[in-house]
């Protein structure tokens, strides 16, 4: 009686599927060296399928002769700006770390720019600068490592895409097999993953992109040096759920104080809100329902624990593996949709 309580107890299908969450887990944390490798396959992939999905409804066009039209352009335009503007931008992220030190190693008699600089140190935002300009910096000195993982995401993502029809009706098979209770399981969890931890991660790199876009047409105007540097620390910056931009303009209001001091200031904060309330008010609610719209208060805890497990990657993949947990434990009755603008 008492091995059956047991076995019934195993055959909930609550703790099936808590035990298998976990060993997913646990596959995942023994194969984190390739983690860099795993998230680059499946962001490139979704993001891509997206792109052919869009791109098929308005050209009509054969789905695999496009896929490899798109990944051979957006190829072409990485192999192009790296090899033309690889080292501008190497040597002015390194300018830009050189500046933001020597404005912290110098003495400043100003009341209101040691407050500042107080309170930067003692919040977590420090933490986040030197983490994302040592990890700019870090990859792009080190490119040859990055441009092969880079390049082999994008192969397993393009492979993935061209065989997408394929790899359903194969995947499919195991519906019927010895392991199918392990099947129905993980479609679970990849369908919750793809909807929530896709679709926020698509709506982040959109935000940023037109973030970045604003925010380097107002510097140029503003007459802001290493464009190309800053252009690619905002990016990613863009991509950290609302800290991003709480985090960009402490290097901004500081080579903007050096550059025209507290009058500059004043206009590249004026500057950046005006861009912070396009996307609030605008980007936000096309792009991402109610749902994912977290207090700032998790928001800012999530961050802080995401970056110290993950590191600079827990910055921009936290928030969507957050949501994701969100989903998967039903906190939120309705489904979490995410939708482009058409």
């Amino acid at each position: 009686m008492k091995r059956m309580n047991i076995a019934e107890f195993f055959q909930k299908k609550g703790v099936k599927r808590f035990i298998i969450f976990g060993l997913i887990v646990l596959i995942l944390y023994l194969m984190r060296s390739m983690i860099n490798l795993i998230l680059l396959t499946f962001i490139f992939a979704f993001l891509m399928d997206r792109l052919v999905e869009f791109t098929a409804k308005r050209i009509p066009i054969n789905r695999k002769i496009l896929a490899v039209m798109l990944y051979t352009l957006i190829v072409g335009l990485l192999t192009w700006g790296l090899v033309k503007y690889l080292p501008i931008i190497t040597m002015e992220i390194s300018q830009l770390v050189k500046r933001i030190t020597a404005f912290y190693a110098e003495p400043h008699d100003n009341v209101v720019i040691n407050y500042i600089e107080s309170i930067i140190a003692s919040k977590q935002i420090t933490a986040y600068l030197e983490n994302g300009l040592s990890f700019l910096l870090k990859y792009f000195s080190d490119i040859s490592k990055t441009s092969v993982q880079v390049l082999i995401a994008l192969l397993l993502s393009l492979f993935f895409l061209l065989e997408k029809p394929r790899l359903k009706e194969f995947t499919s098979k195991f519906k019927d097999s010895k392991i199918a209770p392990f099947y129905y399981e993980i479609e679970f969890f990849a369908q919750k993953f793809t909807r929530t931890f896709g679709k926020v991660i698509e709506a982040q790199f959109i935000i940023a992109i037109v973030n970045c876009t604003l925010t380097v047409i107002s510097l140029v105007i503003l007459g802001f040096p290493q464009i190309f540097g800053l252009a690619i620390l905002i990016f990613f910056l863009g991509l950290i759920p609302v800290a991003g931009v709480i985090i960009s303009l402490v290097p901004l209001c500081l080579i903007a104080y050096t550059i025209g001091g507290f009058i500059k200031v004043i206009y590249v904060v004026v500057a950046i809100m005006i861009i912070h309330g396009v996307e609030a008010y605008i980007l936000n609610p096309k792009l991402m329902s109610s749902k994912t719209d977290l207090p700032v208060f998790y928001t800012f805890i999530v961050l802080i624990f995401s970056q110290n497990f993950f590191g600079v990657w827990g910055l921009i993949i936290g928030i969507p593996i957050f949501v994701f947990l969100l989903d998967v434990l039903g906190v939120t009755n309705k489904e979490i949709q995410v939708e482009t603008r058409k």
